[in-house]
């Protein structure tokens, strides 16, 4: 099976990540994984396409479960001998009236949005094969919620050479200093979704570079990108696209052409690169 081309969407039983994996079915020239963290609900969504004369395929991943990560990364290393397109989809919102103190809200949001993207990513950006296409789909509100940060703060964050480990740590500021209420002190901005997406954009400005260091010689290119505001779950009924537009600009980053040579560690919406 090695030399089938495979890609993976995690996130995708419903919403942005299942129109994803329903462009990719038409479009990608090998095996598409529909990931999700209930099997029943990955299965339904599975069965869905097929509906539709289109062939995904199933695997469980829950991307808040390191030992969940790893299971998937040894079936696509034993079954495919890597991965040629990964699309970070996954991540969760509060509902703006949601009654849980903004400490909670903190803690669980980046626990998935952040941490779990970046669990992901450590488990299989090294199974990416040459020419391969990473997507990690963030969202405008990190570019607004950057603005609404202090200069400090902000500078970091755009820094060119801001290493993972110094973003982990910012992360796991913001977190602590939500349950001390000093964040906005501190000069973070009040929404914990928005500085969840921060992170996985410079995430993305990182592990591009890294991968220019590291693998330069594989082609690799990998950005961040905004869908759009779309009619989902999370986002609600008045969103003004649906889920096959907010689709769009993560489908064409996957399948950039073999000789693209960008965009690469880019923040992207409507397929065009945004400035950071």
């Amino acid at each position: 099976m090695s030399n089938v081309p495979v890609a993976v969407v995690t996130g995708a039983n419903k919403g942005i990540g299942f129109a994803v994996v329903r462009a990719l079915c038409k479009q990608f020239p090998g095996d598409v994984y529909l990931t999700a963290r209930d099997p029943g609900r990955g299965q339904e969504a599975v069965a869905k396409l097929q509906g539709e004369g289109l062939r995904a395929l199933f695997h469980q991943l829950d991307i808040d479960d390191l030992q969940s990560i790893r299971v998937l990364r040894d079936f696509l290393k034993e079954t495919y001998g890597g991965l040629n397109v990964l699309v970070n989809n996954a991540g969760i919102a509060f509902k703006v009236h949601d009654t849980a103190p903004f400490a909670v809200q903190a803690e669980v949001t980046l626990k998935t949005n952040f941490f779990g993207t970046r669990n992901v990513c450590t488990e299989l950006l090294p199974l990416v094969k040459p020419y391969g296409k990473v997507v990690n789909v963030s969202s405008m509100v990190s570019s607004s919620a950057l603005g609404s940060c202090s200069q400090e703060l902000q500078q970091k964050f755009r820094s060119d050479t801001i290493t993972e480990d110094e973003l982990v740590e910012l992360m796991t500021k913001f977190v602590e200093d939500t349950k001390r209420s000093v964040h906005e002190k501190e000069g973070w901005p009040n929404t914990a979704y928005g500085v969840s997406k921060i992170g996985v954009t410079v995430l993305s400005r990182i592990q591009a570079r890294m991968l220019n260091e590291k693998r330069k010689g594989d082609h690799i290119l990998l950005n961040a990108c905004c869908p759009g505001w779309v009619r989902t779950d999370m986002a609600g009924p008045k969103a003004p696209k649906s889920p096959d537009e907010g689709a769009e600009t993560p489908v064409y980053l996957a399948l950039l052409p073999s000789d693209a040579d960008g965009p690469h560690g880019q923040f992207v919406s409507n397929k065009t690169v945004r400035t950071w």
